[in-house]
């Protein structure tokens, strides 16, 4: 019954049906957050003055997603719209600079499920990069024997799109310090 007015975008990044439960004899609903490997449920207590608020649930959006791709939700016309057209799509076939947007903080996690072929590029260049290893690493033949036993199928990009991504997230993330730098004078 409540669930026709949840019609808000940010409702995009949460799954469409929340768990209710209770907590000392107060009934809630526990959205949770559609970002693989985030485990974190919002919690709406029914019984409040702000039972229909979604400024946690934006919150924790910005802090999985990133500002800017809350901003662009926000646009969507309804839930059900960006759902569709914003957050599936970078769910699966996500850019490499959108793998580099969701920020999450806390303990490493790690994946029973192999990276899409987006999420191999965009942690070979994270680690290229954090650990100033050089293109051709990916060639080796042994870190491509690591990568591939047991798992022969798995993608390994080559040097000259490591490269190429390299310097494309190096332009994104240049562009988005000029901005940060710019607000703060």
């Amino acid at each position: 019954r409540l669930m026709k007015d949840w019609t808000a975008p940010i409702y995009s990044f949460f799954n469409p049906v929340p768990v209710i439960g209770h907590v000392n004899g107060q009934r809630f609903h526990a959205f949770s957050c559609c970002t693989k490997g985030c485990n974190q449920s919002i919690r709406r207590f029914l019984d409040k003055a702000d039972a229909k608020s979604t400024s946690n649930m934006r919150k924790h959006a910005k802090k999985c997603w990133g500002t800017e791709t809350v901003e662009i939700v926000d646009k969507a016309k309804n839930a059900t719209v960006a759902r569709e057209s914003i957050i599936e799509p970078l769910c699966t076939t996500g850019s490499i600079t959108a793998a580099f947007e969701r920020k999450g903080k806390g303990k490493v996690t790690y994946s029973h499920r192999q990276h899409t072929k987006t999420e191999s590029r965009a942690e070979i260049v994270r680690w290229v990069s954090e650990s100033v290893r050089p293109f051709k690493i990916v060639e080796d033949r042994g870190f491509q024997s690591l990568m591939k036993t047991g798992r022969p199928e798995c993608y390994i990009p080559s040097a000259s799109t490591v490269s190429h991504d390299v310097k494309l997230i190096f332009a994104q993330t240049h562009k988005r310090i000029a901005r940060m730098l710019q607000v703060c004078q």
